[in-house]
């Protein structure tokens, strides 16, 4: 089946060759930047170039470093844990194995949670299955840093993805930006990945749209100001992100409930509500997808072979294989998917959301300040 999707801005850069690109920087043969004595990605969870435009008056700084061609294309799904661990293994969902918020576990038969599951059901390192690029870099003998908040320091989602370079933590964004600064002035060659998720947690509890995600945009934007203005000039820095967001109201949620036509055939659900997984009854998945195709209007639906077949989740290793829902749905516009027979209905409060194919999701921004403006 042929499914037609959104198209990616012209000269759009693919987030996986971010890092790959700025250590060729260190070494003077970046395709995209220019040689750099150390080099700084900057990652602001959950901006999309999109949200930046629509609230340029709110991030002068940022819009005024940004030109129309400085953007880059997120994975698919278009959610922090496969785009994360893209961003730091430079390598797609198909490889690397993280296929989404939640995800089937086949040795378990769990739908495990993707950031938190290493702590919680002890899902192994190696669960995430391409080596990361920071811990590369130092066993090469390059200085490798991650300057972000406490809480994410010694997470098993950290080793999976950063293992290897040295955790630098404070709690106060502009504090990490300082520490960065330090860290690439002092330290020749230095790879630091520095990372602010408060715009993203904004976002999800009250919209993007909202007063309070315009106040965090202006910190961000002024600490970024910040950033850009400390930065010796031979040193470069990346401002980028893991997805956009779009809101969904209440009541353009579609709840999932006993005895709808939707949910026959299917065991299990993951993924998140703008891109579920589907892992259905043995012999049901295309019943589910054909029951889905009702829906079309406001969601792309895919059987596990059209999306493989499709590249969305890049080259599939056998082993990732089953990890990707039988029938997928990546929703259209501003709706939700939630399961309604889940006693856990606390995720129906979000209302900034991402995970989905469209441009507001996928396009995120790729911003050069310092030695690569």
């Amino acid at each position: 089946m042929t499914v037609s999707l959104p198209s990616d801005p012209p000269g759009a850069r693919r987030l996986t060759a971010v890092v790959p690109e700025l250590i060729a920087s260190l070494a003077g043969g970046s395709d995209w930047f220019a040689p750099a004595r150390s080099a700084i990605v900057c990652v602001v969870d959950g901006l999309g170039a999109h949200n930046l435009r629509a609230r340029s008056g709110h991030a002068r700084y940022l819009t005024a470093a940004m030109s129309k061609k400085d953007v880059a294309r997120t994975v698919f799904p278009s959610t922090t844990a496969a785009a994360l661990t893209s961003l730091l293994t430079g390598t797609e969902p198909g490889t690397h194995g993280i296929v989404g918020y939640r995800a089937f576990v086949p040795d378990t038969g769990e739908v495990l949670n993707q950031l938190r599951g290493w702590d919680t059901h002890g899902l192994p390192v190696s669960w995430q299955r391409a080596a990361p690029l920071f811990g590369r870099e130092a066993e090469s003998g390059r200085p490798t840093f991650f300057v972000s908040k406490p809480e994410y320091t010694g997470t098993g989602f950290t080793e999976a993805t950063l293992r290897g370079a040295a955790a630098v933590p404070a709690e106060d964004f502009s504090d990490r930006v300082d520490l960065a600064v330090d860290l690439a002035t002092r330290h020749r060659g230095a790879l630091i990945y520095l990372y602010t998720p408060e715009l993203d947690g904004i976002g999800h509890r009250r919209g993007w749209e909202s007063d309070e995600w315009t106040v965090g945009l202006e910190g961000v934007d002024a600490a970024i100001a910040r950033l850009g203005g400390a930065l010796p000039g031979d040193v470069g820095a990346i401002v980028t992100a893991d997805h956009g967001m779009v809101d969904v109201p209440r009541h353009r949620h579609r709840l999932l409930v006993e005895g709808s036509p939707l949910i026959e055939g299917v065991a299990q659900i993951g993924g998140e509500p703008r891109m579920l997984h589907l892992y259905a009854d043995p012999g049901a998945s295309h019943a589910v997808a054909d029951a889905w195709r009702t829906e079309s209007s406001h969601a792309w639906v895919f059987t596990r072979d059209e999306a493989i077949a499709g590249g969305l989740f890049g080259e599939v290793d056998p082993a990732v294989r089953p990890r990707i829902g039988d029938v997928l749905v990546a929703a259209r516009g501003a709706a939700a998917y939630y399961d309604d027979r889940d006693a856990e209905r606390t995720g129906q409060q979000m209302i900034g959301q991402h995970g989905s194919l469209t441009d507001a999701e996928r396009i995120v921004p790729l911003i050069r300040l310092g030695a690569f403006a």
